[in-house]
């Protein structure tokens, strides 16, 4: 090999080195990246049965004031760890909220009669519902079906609790049933570690990959609007 291969040879694997180098730097750094936060603003998670046993203390001396927990999925699933995360939250002083993860295999009203047997009569935040595509439901009903399977839940909830709920819409839903767009709601915006260009987002998810003292593993990192203290 002549020695201006074997110089570029060595600058390349430099190079190749660096950029190793620098993708476990970024990989250590993000999960413990947090936003700067704006006047008002506060951090948050999300969470599910998924993060096992949370030390809620723990979480709330490391800057988390407030929390959507995962209550219900579909017409019958209830997360188990709802009851346990809501008193165990509650308790350290963090500021709570209930999700409901919507199905397209269930009609809306009994999905709403799910999440009403699971929460408390009052919530500290709205409540919330989570419209993603699930492989665990391979129906996919015409646009005016959906629309109205969700009508029936919002209609329900939102009577029952006396509060509009947030709605959290993934990018497959939207594609798939472009009428979320035109509904008018509190908006939970995933954008990952970009802040919300839109007006209307209530929460922030800034993504799903931070690290929180007292959780084992990642867990979603929220962002909750001055706006929600306002009352808008």
């Amino acid at each position: 090999m002549s020695s201006t291969r074997k110089a570029a040879l060595g600058i390349a694997t430099a190079f190749a080195g660096l950029a190793i180098v620098g993708a476990g730097a970024w990989f250590l750094w993000l999960p413990g990246h947090r936003p700067e936060l704006r006047s008002g603003e506060r951090y948050g998670i999300d969470v599910s049965h998924h993060q096992g046993s949370i030390a809620w203390q723990r979480v709330a001396a490391d800057g988390i004031s407030f929390v959507y927990l995962k209550a219900s999925e579909g017409s019958s699933f209830v997360d188990p760890r709802f009851d346990a995360n809501w008193r165990r939250a509650g308790e350290a002083g963090i500021d709570r909220g209930a999700y409901h993860f919507f199905s397209l295999c269930s009609a809306g009203a009994n999905q709403a009669r799910n999440f009403l047997d699971v929460v408390p009569d009052r919530l500290e935040l709205p409540p919330a519902v989570d419209l993603e595509l699930s492989p665990d439901c391979t129906e996919r009903p015409d646009a005016a079906t959906a629309r109205g399977e969700l009508a029936a839940f919002l209609d329900l909830v939102e009577q029952t609790l006396d509060e509009e709920a947030v709605l959290y819409v993934g990018d497959d839903f939207e594609t798939a049933y472009p009428f979320v767009r035109s509904l008018d709601r509190p908006q939970w915006r995933l954008r990952f570690f970009l802040r919300p260009t839109m007006p209307d987002w209530l929460i922030w998810q800034v993504g799903s990959i931070a690290r929180v003292d007292g959780i084992v593993g990642p867990v979603g990192l929220d962002v909750l609007s001055a706006s929600a203290d306002d009352g808008g």
